[in-house]
């Protein structure tokens, strides 16, 4: 079969039709809204693709200016999609490409029409492709396989849309467009084609692996609290203990509820699921960021604070337990005062074993309770030895 312009197209639409239709059922499963909008693009460009057919029928208003108009809008679904995947926010300034598209409708049709109607288009898909490119820089963190290659299949077909858009404004390359003629419209015919299967691919890879880290993320959090839970905080407790040194001293917060079971037993447990998640939410407000926080189970907390001094780790405990004690109180009143009590093991030398600081400031929490609860009590570890 001859690869002639409508061949090309009807490739094109086979392809892009099972892209949009493959992401839908993707977003389906997932919810995740660039899969949306990466889908609603691969969507505009099969009817786009559809109505350019139309122009060697001497539909011109609808195959070229309509056609080509829905081309641009699709690249603008992906550079959204490709924005909310990284959480950038982009400028409302990229709207302007609409206004000046809809200016090229005002255009006479002189002989040089077709042409500087191909480089202005081009121009325009080349900028929003580009910047969609640039959004995946890996801004200090390593990229997954599947954004690293998503980056570099839009670089390559944004620079494609460059070099045409020079080719057809600069060099005064010969189109037209009515009849898909001339070189560059059969070349970029079939970068098309391929363009919409290696961008389909690069982002269903980039939505798996982000789908892949999120489920790695439930596993390792608590629920309810959305805080680490016993098996991540085992597994990355030891990077941070071998950091330790007396220059660079740590804490281990062991951290109990006094007197919650009388907020279940007089709000209902749905009362005291929200004391927790509060609790937590005071966590990640007053914790530095490489704080390790965690949920034993329960109504036991742990915290593991770096490069803290005594003073620091009992004003710490001191914000957290008055801090939580005004939202208890607030929240659901009790008999007996809902109230922290906190047991710090403090350590100054590497190796030392997650569970050893555990049963320290075990102790520790035990003397705060039989103190009269409400309180922070602290226990050096310089009797523990370094784990093997």
């Amino acid at each position: 079969m001859a690869l002639d312009p409508s061949t090309l197209l009807i490739l094109t639409i086979a392809l892009a039709a099972a892209a949009a239709l493959y992401l839908t059922i993707e977003w389906v499963s997932v919810r995740e809204r660039s899969l949306l909008l990466w889908s609603s693009g691969f969507a505009i460009i099969t009817v786009g693709s559809f109505l350019a057919l139309l122009r060697s029928r001497g539909y011109l208003l609808i195959g070229i200016w309509f056609a080509n108009g829905l081309l641009i809008a699709a690249h603008a679904c992906f550079l959204a999609g490709v924005a909310w995947f990284t959480r950038t926010r982009i400028s409302r300034a990229w709207w302007l490409i609409a206004l000046l598209w809809l200016l090229m409708l005002l255009l006479p049709t002189h002989a040089w029409w077709s042409r500087v109607m191909l480089g202005l288009q081009s121009l325009m898909i080349a900028a929003l492709t580009l910047r969609a490119s640039s959004l995946l820089r890996p801004h200090g963190a390593s990229l997954s396989v599947g954004a690293a290659q998503l980056r570099y299949v839009l670089l390559v077909h944004g620079a494609f849309y460059l070099a045409k858009a020079i080719s057809a404004l600069v060099l005064g390359a010969f189109v037209d467009l009515a009849a898909f003629g001339g070189t560059l419209i059969q070349i970029s015919l079939v970068e098309g084609s391929m363009a919409v299967m290696l961008i389909a691919l690069s982002m269903t890879g980039t939505e798996r692996h982000r789908r892949e880290e999120r489920i790695g993320q439930l596993a390792a959090r608590d629920p309810l609290t959305g805080l680490l839970n016993r098996r991540a905080l085992q597994e990355r407790a030891p990077v941070l203990l071998a950091q330790a040194s007396q220059a660079h001293p740590g804490a281990l917060l062991l951290i109990d509820i006094d007197n919650f079971k009388q907020v279940n037993d007089l709000h209902g447990h749905a009362a005291g699921d929200k004391l927790l998640q509060a609790f937590s939410d005071l966590l990640r407000e007053a914790l530095p960021a490489d704080a390790l926080a965690a949920r034993l189970g329960g109504d036991e907390f742990v915290i593991l604070l770096q490069n803290v001094r005594e003073e620091e780790v009992e004003q710490t405990g001191e914000r957290l337990r008055q801090a939580f004690a005004h939202v208890a109180h607030k929240a659901f009143p009790t008999p007996d005062a809902v109230s922290l009590s906190v047991g710090v093991s403090l350590y100054g030398t590497a190796g030392l074993a997650l569970e050893n600081l555990m049963a320290l400031a075990d102790a520790a929490l035990y003397e705060a309770k039989r103190a009269g609860r409400d309180r922070v009590a602290m226990r050096p570890a310089s009797v523990i030895a370094t784990s093997p």
